[in-house]
């Protein structure tokens, strides 16, 4: 998924086709190229993930005008890019190996899909729900740790104050930097500190990008004209295919995501309690949520998660496509 930019008329002699798979691209171009686009896209996006992070571990209901102009009060603009840095290191290895689970999964699913006899529309959307599964959860190996760091660091400072707070200026777990929230992670509970939260989020992720590639290359197959080589209207229908989805899943997959961001994030601080330090387990924070708002409280932040992965969704599958049209062998050696 990714920044897409109007294709240029191509001349007669330049060939680009219109499915590009794994073999057809220059690797080295492929992941080089895709490191720079999808940094600048995800550090486009990071203010709007950070509000919602906020919002989900908020012990109460609060606004994203509130939460915004809290961070801006105490912080200052650079609130909004608390973790960026952590961030931007893990999105290359993880989206490298995200890209490459998905073009593999994705030709070799599609060629055995044609193989046993299926429509070639059929084996597109068969390759890439099963694309979607599978490099998800080989990305989480490596986004499970960055994404236990870099949300601790979000929602720090701001004026915010938590359930299982982790801002108390007297708190042992508040977090200098990214290489201090790592070091203090992996002191406090060894490696299992940063793949916290890993189960919930292979459940929360992996059906979910299941059912965004596959729904994505049911409606753009549907809504793309096939005699039409207009870059901008293609560049529209991936937009617009990948708005569809997106929306789609955030609401479904929204309460797993709020369960998965507190079990990452809070820690427990009060003295005396055996196990000070440790975060609250699954149950633990389906409970608190429950108490504090029902089914409601497990929606907060849903505005700007459904923003985000729009946005994203739109922004990162424009940019992949563009992405792989400039690594694509023939139009390199053309």
């Amino acid at each position: 998924m990714s920044l897409r930019m109007a294709e240029e008329p191509s001349t007669p002699e330049i060939h680009i086709p219109a499915d590009i798979h794994w073999d057809m691209l220059d690797k080295s171009k492929f992941f080089f190229l895709g490191a720079a686009l999808f940094s600048g896209v995800s550090a486009t996006l990071y203010p709007i993930v950070l509000l919602k992070t906020r919002q989900q571990v908020s012990v109460g209901p609060t606004s994203c005008f509130n939460t915004a102009f809290s961070i801006l009060r105490y912080d200052g603009p650079k609130g909004f890019y608390r973790g960026l840095g952590t961030s931007l290191m893990g999105t290359i290895p993880a989206r490298a190996l995200y890209m490459s689970a998905l073009e593999i999964t994705k030709s070799t699913v599609g060629t055995a899909a044609v193989k046993l006899g299926f429509s070639d529309s059929s084996a597109a959307t068969v390759s890439n729900t099963a694309a979607g599964l599978t490099a998800s959860m080989a990305a989480q190996l490596v986004w499970t740790p960055i994404d236990v760091v870099s949300q601790r660091l979000m929602v720090q400072g701001g004026g915010n104050e938590f359930g299982y707070k982790i801002n108390n200026i007297n708190n042992p777990y508040r977090y200098n930097n990214g290489i201090d929230a790592f070091r203090k992670i992996i002191y406090t509970d060894g490696i299992r500190g940063l793949y916290r939260g890993f189960t919930i989020s292979l459940l929360t992720y992996a059906p979910s990008n299941a059912v965004w590639w596959g729904s994505y290359s049911l409606a753009y197959r549907m809504l793309r004209r096939r005699d039409s080589d207009d870059g901008l209207r293609v560049v529209a229908v991936q937009g617009l295919s990948a708005a569809v989805a997106s929306g789609l899943s955030a609401i479904v997959t929204m309460p797993l995501d709020t369960v998965r961001t507190r079990v990452q994030v809070m820690v427990k601080s009060e003295m005396g309690n055996e196990r000070k330090g440790k975060g609250p387990t699954m149950g633990e924070s389906v409970r608190n949520l429950v108490r504090e708002g029902g089914l409601s409280a497990c929606y907060r932040g849903l505005g700007p998660r459904w923003a985000s992965m729009s946005l994203s969704a739109t922004t990162m599958i424009t940019t992949y496509e563009f992405l792989k049209k400039l690594s694509a062998k023939d139009y390199q050696d053309s």
